[in-house]
């Protein structure tokens, strides 16, 4: 039986049981991997988990529903990433006419499409593809598909990558920065929002969502926190204007509308919108070392 041992922090491996390859392929890009483990059919780039069927939806809708309930409007939305295109697809059931679906890895979008139970099914991949329905899928670099886009043309810009790191060679780590993030803000309609994975609250592994967290207070002056209570990442999004209590806004506007998420309610949101004490009071892992 195969396996895969994930890093997860300075010294510590998890070690994921791999029962049935499916598929096995260095893309242009990553090496991607799909197989079954103990959580169904299971999604792996570059050695680390990306999503399984057991906790997939409670990832996606973490990272969606927090930003599509703080958003004015939900019109026009950017996904950038998210292979599997369950971003895209949750998008489209919240109400949004049009969704542009970016990720730079074609033959990777394409086999989750092929083997993953969840998401694109692979003839819905082949119509977005074409621009045929709201959602439209493009194979192309994320900074630059930005770049390009007109100043103010959506109302949701959604970042779904891999965890950053600090392998030099990774291209996707540039799409964490701050300056990545004022060209979001720069296609931001009045009132939008952008939301990203921002990483593991869990203190000696929280680095990346340290840093997040700056830079998401350099660029936003509403910074929504949302850690999901179950699963193990940590969720961001910023509005460019100020809005008091967001999670409280969050979580009325859940009640209020009727949202059909299946794995968080307005309890939930409201609960899981304060941050950890490390990042409220800026402490890190050095300040608990004896």
């Amino acid at each position: 039986m195969p396996s895969i041992h994930e890093p997860v922090g300075a010294g510590l491996t998890r070690v994921w049981e791999v029962d049935d390859v499916v598929f096995d392929a260095r893309t242009p890009y990553q090496q991607v991997l799909i197989g079954k483990t103990a959580q169904g059919v299971s999604l792996f780039c570059d050695g680390e988990r990306q999503s399984t069927e057991a906790s997939q939806l409670v990832y996606h809708e973490a990272l969606m529903v927090p930003a599509l309930l703080l958003a004015e409007q939900v019109r026009r939305v950017l996904v950038i990433g998210s292979s599997e295109g369950v971003a895209s697809q949750l998008a489209v059931a919240a109400g949004a006419a049009h969704v542009d679906h970016v990720d730079i890895d074609e033959q990777a979008v394409r086999a989750c499409a092929e083997h993953l139970p969840y998401g694109y099914p692979a003839e819905e991949l082949d119509r977005a593809s074409r621009g045929e329905g709201p959602v439209r899928v493009s194979y192309a670099d994320g900074w630059a598909f930005l770049a390009a886009a007109p100043a103010g043309s959506y109302d949701v810009v959604v970042i779904d990558l891999p965890d950053e790191n600090t392998d030099p060679e990774a291209q996707h780590n540039r799409l964490y920065g701050t300056d990545f993030l004022r060209h979001c803000v720069r296609v931001l309609a009045p009132g939008g929002v952008v939301t990203c994975q921002a990483g593991c609250p869990t203190l000696w592994r929280n680095e990346t969502l340290r840093a997040s967290w700056r830079r998401f207070g350099e660029v936003f002056g509403t910074v929504l926190y949302f850690g999901s209570d179950e699963h193990e990442w940590a969720f961001l999004s910023g509005r460019v204007d100020r809005v008091a209590d967001p999670g409280a806004l969050v979580a009325r506007r859940f009640a209020e509308r009727g949202s059909r998420a299946a794995t968080l309610d307005a309890e939930a949101l409201l609960a899981g919108s304060t941050p950890p004490y490390s990042l409220r009071h800026d402490t890190g892992p050095d300040q608990f070392r004896q």
